[in-house]
């Protein structure tokens, strides 16, 4: 054989040997992962044999499958429509499927390893209906979903994009999570492919973005809410709820031009006011002097404890991935050479700068204050319920996340905030018989663009126990908004108080 044809057959033996290696690396190593793809049709549709679980909240269905006279056998359905999108996302049959519908998929459609024992049930049955897939019940408490929910849709100062979530401190569990504007997910889980791809074309190109998920996915400058953290690295380094702080009614740090002034001439004009007054009026100045002496280190080092920065926290089950939480963030607050920069610095000790915050962090904030200084990992899935819903596959089981404050400084904290609601900018959120505490937040977003309204909250019983932590953004809704957004907060936990068996 002369040398052309040698090299000609070791090229093709060599491609040869390439096309089996891609042959093996796909069916050994690869195939799990095309089997389960969203965008495989054959098994999507093979999925339609058998009735999905449903999912429910305070025992109702919220999303469950009814049975059509089609090829695709049932048809998944949203009874609540908009009030639980954003919680439950949706299960089309040729697009990505997303929120709870996504992260329970397997245990949904019967797939899951934990359901072997029905599907070996239903390879022994010689006729009959494969059993449905497993029931995920949610910690959700219906009444305080519908409050949030109808209370963002219909809010006072006509703010048409906002969240609400709310958790049990003492827990972790959701009860309630809001996105405004939602959408309904019926039109987007229909079988007519070309239906389902216009409805969700339509919800992508709308500018006001109702896919979004405002509460756990986004984030925003949280203005005067991010003064607690500022308090907490106060009082953890030498300032305790009565010492007197520089304020007075005007402050430009070195290196800018630009004064900090407070909201209005009235609050803290003097030129020192104690702790607990600063936080009570929310002044601006007395915020920025403090946080410049404190030092950009510590304010970040005491939002990262917080939970600022985190990047894989997910919220659904307490064992597995859920929905995917955007990250906190401080910014730099540094020069180049790495020392402070004095003037990001005093902003952002207000909230502004660089400083961004999803409404689940706010939320978190408050749970922590209200639980002595224990931040619990929150979660929405509360049980497992098998298809014939007599066997329980899983049980919320509580886990603290962090401990970002000792029990002293989440009782200052307290304390500090039930006076914002008593007697400063929080008065909105009162209940009668509870104690409340908050903090309100006014915070700019650009010069032709209204203030968005925040108000980071809690609620303890007559015995001084946690029931409901909460925190309602009210994006781009100019004045009035951080009051309106305390309204808000204080009617969604006084619904989850009057339904403690929602979940």
């Amino acid at each position: 054989m002369n040398a052309p044809l040698r090299r000609v057959g070791v090229v093709v033996m060599i491609l040869f040997g390439l096309l089996f290696l891609n042959l093996n690396w796909i069916q050994a190593y690869k195939a799990d992962e095309y089997r389960t793809s969203d965008y495989n049709g054959r098994v999507q549709v093979a999925e339609y044999d058998r009735k999905r679980g449903n999912i429910e909240a305070g025992g109702t269905p919220v999303a469950t499958s009814k049975e059509t006279n089609g090829s695709l056998k049932y048809l998944r359905t949203y009874p609540g429509g908009e009030k639980y999108a954003h919680v439950l996302g949706y299960k089309p049959v040729n697009l990505g499927d997303t929120g709870i519908e996504r992260a329970e998929d397997d245990f949904l459609a019967g797939t899951s390893d934990q359901l072997f024992a029905d599907r070996f049930r239903d390879m022994l049955r010689i006729t009959g209906e494969p059993s449905g897939g497993g029931n995920v019940l949610l910690s959700v408490s219906k009444r305080a979903q519908d409050t949030a929910f109808t209370q963002l849709a219909d809010n006072r100062v006509g703010a048409t994009r906002g969240a609400a979530i709310a958790l049990d401190p003492r827990t972790g569990a959701v009860q309630a999570l809001v996105s405004m504007p939602s959408f309904d997910p019926n039109p987007l889980a229909s079988h007519n492919g070309g239906e389902a791809s216009a409805a969700y074309n339509k919800l992508e190109g709308d500018p006001n973005g109702p896919l979004k998920n405002r509460a756990l996915g986004e984030t925003l400058p949280p203005g005067s809410t991010f003064k607690i953290v500022v308090a907490a690295a106060a009082l953890e380094n030498g300032v305790t709820k009565e010492t007197a702080i520089p304020a007075g009614p005007s402050y430009t740090a070195p290196t800018s031009g630009t004064p900090i002034r407070n909201a209005a001439p009235s609050i803290c004009p003097e030129d020192e006011v104690t702790l607990m007054s600063a936080v009570t009026e929310s002044c601006n100045t007395g915020f920025a002097k403090l946080g410049v002496r404190l030092g950009a280190d510590t304010i970040k080092e005491k939002a990262r404890q917080f939970g600022f920065e985190q990047e894989d926290l997910t919220v659904g089950h307490l064992d597995e991935a859920g929905l995917p939480v955007a990250a906190s963030r401080t910014g730099d607050m540094k020069n180049p050479d790495g020392g402070d920069d004095p003037a990001g610095l005093a902003q952002s000790s207000i909230g502004q700068f660089d400083v961004r915050m999803t409404p689940l962090q706010g939320a978190l904030i408050a749970a922590t204050v209200a639980n002595n200084g224990s931040q619990m990992r929150p979660y929405l899935v509360q049980q497992l319920l098998g298809p014939d819903r007599t066997t329980n596959y899983y049980t919320a089981d509580p886990k603290q996340l962090r401990q970002p404050i000792t029990g002293q400084v989440a009782s200052d904290l307290r304390d500090m905030m039930v006076n914002v609601v008593r007697e400063g900018t929080g008065r909105n959120a009162r209940i009668d018989g509870y104690t409340v505490g908050g903090k309100t937040g006014t915070a700019q977003a650009g010069e032709n663009t209204d203030d968005h309204g925040w108000f980071i909250g809690f609620a303890l019983d007559k015995d001084g126990k946690p029931v409901s932590a909460v925190c309602v953004m009210l994006e781009s809704a100019g004045d009035g908004g951080s009051a309106e957004a305390a309204r808000i907060a204080g009617q969604i936990m006084r619904s989850a108080i009057a339904d403690p068996g929602g979940r």
